[in-house]
């Protein structure tokens, strides 16, 4: 990439860790994806509990392996062997715990985070629970406005996922969203965090590497 692309990224990614910092959430710019685990290995304590959305990005950045490294108490909802009973036992774990690490499906220049989920368990832990949660973003996250954080959404995220996850929807056959009425629909519940009342508690990790979907 020219430096003249990578600086207007850059430029990019600290006007919108302002704006998140406006909106009382902390937000750090770093330059790439192996800076992350460092990072996150500094906030969270050995033997934290800690919860995690799915996430392309934080197994881009290494995190998968932090979590199962057997320094905090990873509270695992995809772990081998588990029962559907057992799985949403751990799921609701993750309300109560230390930490919740997850990424977003966009940023928009004014600081307000967008996620959408299929069955909620994300977007719930990110809005309550958790004592603190860490949010790690490529800058392929970022967009104007809210308007085209739901068409990226349409147009990558949701598509891009369906197909990781095999689902049986409409926009796992074409690469975009049909608004289906679908069984496997992914986006079925959509938060918007556009300012915290709990300074702090969120941390978002600006990436300038495109991670994730």
């Amino acid at each position: 990439m020219h430096q003249a692309a990578e600086n207007v990224i850059r430029q990019r990614m600290e006007r919108t860790a302002q704006a998140l910092r406006k909106n009382n959430m902390e937000a750090i710019c770093v330059d790439s994806a192996a800076e992350v685990l460092p990072l996150l290995e500094q906030w969270i304590a050995p033997g934290s509990s800690v919860g995690a959305g799915g996430s392309v990005t934080l197994a881009e950045c290494g995190v998968e392996q932090f979590l199962n490294s057997g320094k905090v108490k990873y509270l695992n909802r995809n772990a081998p062997g588990l029962t559907p009973e057992e799985r949403e036992e751990v799921t609701r774990a993750h309300f109560s715990a230390d930490w919740f690490l997850c990424s977003a499906n966009a940023i928009t220049d004014s600081g307000e985070i967008f996620n959408v989920d299929g069955i909620a368990n994300r977007i719930a832990a990110l809005a309550f629970g958790p004592r603190n949660v860490a949010l790690v973003a490529g800058y392929n996250k970022l967009v104007k406005d809210l308007a085209e954080a739901q068409h990226r959404l349409e147009t990558m995220a949701a598509p891009a996922n369906a197909q990781r996850l095999a689902c049986k929807t409409p926009c796992a056959q074409t690469g975009v969203c049909a608004n289906c009425q679908s069984p496997a629909r992914i986006c079925c519940d959509y938060l918007v965090l556009r300012q915290q009342r709990q300074k702090g508690r969120i941390r978002v990790i600006l990436v300038a590497e495109a991670l994730g979907f």
